[in-house]
This record gives C-alpha cells, sequence and structure tokens, in this order.
C-alpha cells in the first residue's frame, strides 16, 4: 500500500507503544502514527479506535500529555473494556494544524480516513480488515472525529469527540493561519451540522462532549441543539473543565467505554 513503511523495533518498545512512519500521496511526503498495542496481540480482529489530536499537536501528544494508552490498559485490566488497539496519528502537520481537511495540494482527510487505517492493519498483526473502526479526538481532533466519521459512517461504527470545535470558522481561535485555507468547496464541508444534514448517517453511533469553562461550550450545545431538532440520535455530556489536557485526560475514558459498548 505505501512505497516506503519503517515501524519501530520491538526490542527498543515500552509501554505497549510502537511507531509507524509511512510514505503517501495524501501528504506529499511521509505521516507518524503513535499506536498502542494491548498485551496479548495473539488476539485477532481487536477494534481500532483512530484518535485524533488538536492544533499543535502531533503523533505523540495523546499518549505523553494524556497518558491515554495507560489509561486504556488499566480500563482492560480491570475488565472496564475488552482490549483495543489505538492508533493515534499526526495531523499532516501542515501549519498549526490541518483541521483534518483537504487543502494546499495535500489531503489530510484522506490521510486519517484510508492511510491510517491501511497502516495498522498491514503492520499490526491483531488488527484486520475485519476489526470495528472507532474515531475520536479533541477540539481540532473532536472536530475530525465528528466531520469523518460522520461522512465516512460506512467505515466506523461510533464516533466520540471531547471540547470539539464544530466549524471551520472557530479555527482563528487557535491557528495563525488564514481561515480561507481551510473552506471547502462544498461549504456544507466546512461544519459537522454541514455533513450531519448532507449525509444523514443512519447507523453510526455519536457521543461528544465539552467542559463547562471551555470557550467552545456555546458551539458545542447548539450542535446539540442542531442535532436534537433534525432527530438524530445522540449522545451529549458536559462535565466541570475548561479547554485543557487535565479535562481530556480524565473524559478519554468516556469515548473507551462508549465504543467498547458499541464493540
Amino acid at each position: 500500500m505505501f512505497r516506503t513503511t519503517e515501524i519501530s523495533d520491538p526490542q527498543f518498545e515500552s509501554d505497549h507503544l510502537r511507531y509507524i512512519t509511512v510514505k503517501t500521496e495524501n501528504l506529499k511526503g511521509r505521516g507518524d502514527i503513535c499506536v498502542f498495542v494491548p498485551p496479548g496481540e495473539t488476539i485477532d480482529n481487536l477494534p481500532l479506535v483512530i484518535l485524533l489530536h488538536g492544533v499543535y499537536g502531533s503523533s505523540w501528544v495523546w499518549t505523553q500529555k494524556a497518558g491515554v494508552h495507560r489509561t486504556a490498559l488499566q480500563m482492560i485490566q480491570n475488565g472496564e473494556i475488552r482490549p483495543m488497539v489505538i492508533a493515534m496519528p499526526s495531523d499532516g502537520l501542515w501549519g498549526d494544524g490541518s483541521g483534518y481537511l483537504a487543502h494546499n495540494q495535500k489531503d489530510f482527510e484522506k490521510w486519517i480516513v484510508e492511510d491510517v487505517t491501511n497502516a495498522v492493519i498491514e503492520n499490526i498483526p491483531s488488527v484486520s480488515t475485519s476489526s470495528d473502526l472507532f474515531l475520536s479526538g479533541l477540539s481540532m481532533g473532536g472536530f475530525g472525529a465528528l466531520r469523518l466519521g460522520i461522512k465516512h459512517s460506512g467505515r466506523f461504527k461510533a464516533v466520540s469527540a471531547h471540547s470539539a470545535i464544530t466549524d471551520i470558522t472557530q479555527m482563528p481561535l487557535f491557528v495563525e493561519e488564514d481561515l480561507n485555507n481551510y473552506q471547502q468547496e462544498d461549504s456544507y464541508e466546512n461544519s459537522v451540522l454541514g455533513v450531519i444534514e448532507n449525509y444523514r448517517p443512519d447507523v453510526l453511533k455519536i457521543r461528544f462532549d465539552c467542559g463547562t469553562e471551555d470557550e467552545l461550550i456555546s458551539h458545542n450545545r447548539q450542535l446539540h441543539a442542531d442535532l436534537d431538532r433534525l432527530k438524530i440520535i445522540h449522545t451529549y455530556q458536559e462535565f466541570p473543565g475548561g479547554h485543557e489536557w487535565t479535562y481530556w485526560q480524565t473524559h478519554i475514558r468516556q469515548s473507551l467505554s462508549f465504543f467498547n459498548s458499541n464493540t
């Protein structure tokens, strides 16, 4: 599938983490993926969770700023969730954040939806084309998870977002790049509500949450109201907290539990 692939050597790996770099035409270069593979990897067809980071981040931030791999392992060992693989890709490393959209001659959407899945299947034996696929993320990654999961609902079984941007017009709150970079030719593609209206997913399970002190709380509440108006079944929750890693470190548990209940 890829012209070149590099994967970490097991003798130097720790904390059940592996690292993959592949070259892809969608990025016009290389992309990185950090992968949590739980113990007992001889198990076949494990669910695959693709976990997206926010602006300024990369493939390492979910593990090194939130310890998600340790949270997942603890939940598995406690019997709270069944074993699952978690792939944490970079967003393509364009500007302060790519938005997981196609722009500037690169397709950051296909990188996530196609390349990341294929790279994991090719390199992690416990994941296969029969594995259930889930998508989650925070902030810009929450936007990517909701937008891509809804648009490609035939591929993903459920999506879960934390503190999500809901429309590209909110990107300037975080990035210095001009908003015009993110504009899609089809205006429906610029927002979570737009892809909901355009694609109307019937089977996809949807949840999202936001902190009550988060600057994006009003946008998340509006999305919740819009989905209720459209009679789109979903779960929305609010918890104390702001747009910060302590919030995401705590509430990624809700995503993992949600995905576990949909395997």
